[in-house]
């Protein structure tokens, strides 16, 4: 695994192409490479920590290691907007700069990191978004008192919410294709556990004329 000073020097150069490029497609890979490689930074920063002050332990002096790494607060807030093509979502920070920003885009997530603002280090994860972006086509725009992610949808249209939420209020299916009598046969069994005495032997004899093939709309009460 690469050290400390060669990743450092790789990621200043990963940011140094990111800053000079114009194609957003570019900017996008430069960008996900970039995070990639500030994460394996992390960690072998924090590795060589562990060894260092495991190393200075006195023998029998047993004590909880320093370890050194990169912490983030997490980003509650921001605003967001769309149009059919694409989302925009609104970052406000004061004295960003685009050297010290890290983004990565995915179909279906996106992951903002920005060092040193105002002596901390900020993070916002959306992990599953709504619906899949093209990430070589996103892009962002740095301000000094604000970011703004640009994510083109996949597929146009109109999102109703910027994360993926399951539809809870959405009824179980039937499978009528796989079995039609499934969802007959089950609310027929709902009604009998609920019923009277005379609901419950009108939906007996149902039951029994729909397995032998006589079920009408007499048998049902209808």
């Amino acid at each position: 695994m690469a050290g400390v000073e060669e990743l450092k020097l790789d990621l200043e150069e990963l940011k140094h192409l990111r800053h000079i490029s114009t194609r957003p497609r570019v900017i996008a890979f430069l960008s996900s490479e970039i995070a990639v490689l500030d994460d394996q930074l992390s960690k072998v920063i924090t590795a060589s920590a562990y060894t260092a002050s495991a190393s200075v332990i006195p023998a029998g002096n047993v004590s909880q290691p320093v370890v050194s790494a990169l912490n983030y607060v997490t980003i509650e807030s921001f605003s967001w907007d769309q149009d059919h093509e694409k989302i925009k979502i609104y970052f406000f920070l004061d004295d960003l700069k685009e050297e010290k920003i890290d983004v990565a885009f995915k179909p279906n997530s996106v992951e903002i990191k920005f060092h040193d603002v105002q002596a901390k280090n900020h993070r916002c994860v959306i992990p599953k978004l709504n619906q899949k972006i093209v990430p070589e086509k996103c892009k962002i725009l740095v301000k000094p008192t604000k970011a703004i992610i640009t994510l083109c949808k996949a597929s146009k249209g109109h999102w109703t919410d910027l994360h993926f939420k399951e539809d809870k209020l959405k009824p179980p299916s039937l499978d009528n294709d796989k079995d039609p009598m499934a969802g007959i046969m089950g609310l027929m069994k709902n009604m009998y556990d609920d019923g009277d005495e005379d609901m419950k032997r009108t939906i007996a004899k149902a039951w029994t004329d729909a397995r032998s093939g006589k079920t009408d709309s007499k048998s049902l009460g209808m």
